[in-house]
C-alpha cells in the first residue's frame, strides 16, 4: 500500500482503551491528527493505555478526546458523528475473546456483528447529510477463517470460523462490503492475523505466557495452565499492524487487506522460547487444562500479505 501525507484531519477511534486503539491513537496523533475515541463507562478508571496521551481538555492544544458511548446504541453513535464530524472512523471495539465468545455469543455477536452495522449506518447517514467523505475501517481477524481452506490464508481465501467470535467477525466484515458495493462507500477491512505487544490483554495466550515467566522466574508462581499448546498462530507487532490501518485509508478506494508476518510458530514454540529466555524449560512448568480447549479449535493460521506490501 502507498502511502499520502496527512492535512489536518479528524479521527474517530472505536475501542480506543485497547491495545490497537492506543497505539492508533498514539500514530495519528503523532500525524497530527486529531483523536475522538469512544469509551464505555466503567466504575474504575479502564484508559491506563492512553494515560501518557491523555491532556486535559481544557487545555487549548489538547487533541485527543473521549466520549462515552457503546456500539450497541445506535442513538449515540449518530449524535456522536454529528458532534465529532470524522474524516477517518476506525472500528477496534469488539469482544475480542475467543474463548470468552463461546460463553457470551449474544453478546459477542450484538458488538462485533450488529454494532457494525450501527456503526456504518451512523457513518452512512452522516456522510450522506454533511456532504463529505467518511473513511471506514472495520477490524476483520484472521478468526474467520477458522478450519482453513487453504494455506496460507489470502483474502479471497473461503471464511470457516470456529467460533461465536469469528462467526461475528465474518458478519462485520460482508456488511462493511456491501455498504462499500452498495453505498460507494471508502470502507476497508483490515484482516490481521494475530499481533501482540506489552499492552496486549493478560487473558489472551501470549501475555499469561510472558507474565508466568516473570511470576516463576521470581518465585511467585509454580505452574502455569494453557489449552491446546499445538496451535499455531502467524504473530506480529500491534505497533505495525495499526500502521496499515492507516494506510489502508489513504488508498484511493476502499478495499480488503491481510496483514500478518507470513510466519507461524505454535504456541509451544512460544513457551519454549520464553522460559528459555530466563534460563528455564518449559516442560518444567506446563499444564495442560481441558478447560481451557475451546469447542472447536482452529489449528492453524498462516497470512499471505502479498497485496497489502505491493
Amino acid at each position: 500500500m502507498s502511502q499520502t501525507p496527512t492535512s489536518t484531519k479528524i479521527a474517530l477511534i472505536t475501542g480506543i482503551t485497547g491495545q490497537d486503539g492506543s497505539y492508533l491513537a498514539e500514530l495519528l496523533l503523532a500525524k497530527g491528527y486529531e483523536v475522538h475515541g469512544i469509551i464505555r463507562r466503567s466504575s474504575s478508571f479502564n484508559t491506563g493505555r492512553l494515560d501518557h496521551l491523555y491532556r486535559d481538555p481544557h487545555e487549548t492544544n489538547a487533541r485527543l478526546h473521549l466520549h462515552h458511548g457503546d456500539l450497541a446504541d445506535a442513538n449515540c453513535l449518530s449524535r456522536l458523528m454529528q458532534e465529532v464530524r470524522p474524516t477517518e472512523v476506525y472500528n477496534l471495539a469488539a469482544q475480542s475473546h475467543v474463548r470468552v465468545s463461546f460463553e457470551q455469543p449474544v453478546f459477542t455477536a450484538d458488538v462485533d456483528a450488529t454494532g457494525v452495522l450501527k456503526l456504518l449506518e451512523a457513518v452512512r447517514s452522516q456522510q450522506e447529510a454533511g456532504g463529505q467523505q467518511i473513511r471506514f475501517y472495520q477490524a476483520s481477524s484472521s478468526e474467520m477463517f477458522g478450519k482453513v481452506q487453504e494455506v496460507p490464508q489470502r483474502e479471497s481465501t473461503p471464511f470457516w470460523p470456529r467460533s461465536p467470535y469469528g462467526c461475528a467477525k465474518v458478519f462485520g466484515h460482508w456488511i462493511t462490503v456491501n455498504y462499500r458495493e452498495s453505498y460507494g462507500m471508502h470502507a476497508s477491512c483490515g484482516i490481521l492475523f494475530n499481533h501482540e505487544s506489552p499492552r496486549r490483554g493478560e487473558t489472551f495466550v501470549t501475555r499469561k505466557i510472558t507474565r508466568a515467566v516473570g511470576r516463576i522466574k521470581l518465585g511467585l508462581q509454580s505452574k502455569l495452565y494453557l489449552g491446546n499448546i499445538d496451535a499455531m498462530r502467524d504473530w506480529g507487532f500491534a505497533g505495525d499492524y495499526v500502521e496499515a490501518m492507516w494506510r489502508m485509508l489513504q488508498q484511493p478506494t476502499g478495499d480488503d487487506y491481510v496483514v500478518s508476518t507470513g510466519k507461524m510458530i505454535s504456541v509451544r514454540q512460544f513457551c519454549e522460547l520464553a522460559f528459555g529466555h530466563v534460563g528455564l524449560d518449559y516442560r518444567d512448568f506446563i499444564e495442560i487444562d481441558p478447560r481451557y480447549f475451546r469447542p472447536a479449535e482452529v489449528e492453524q493460521l498462516l497470512g499471505d500479505a502479498t497485496k497489502a506490501r505491493t
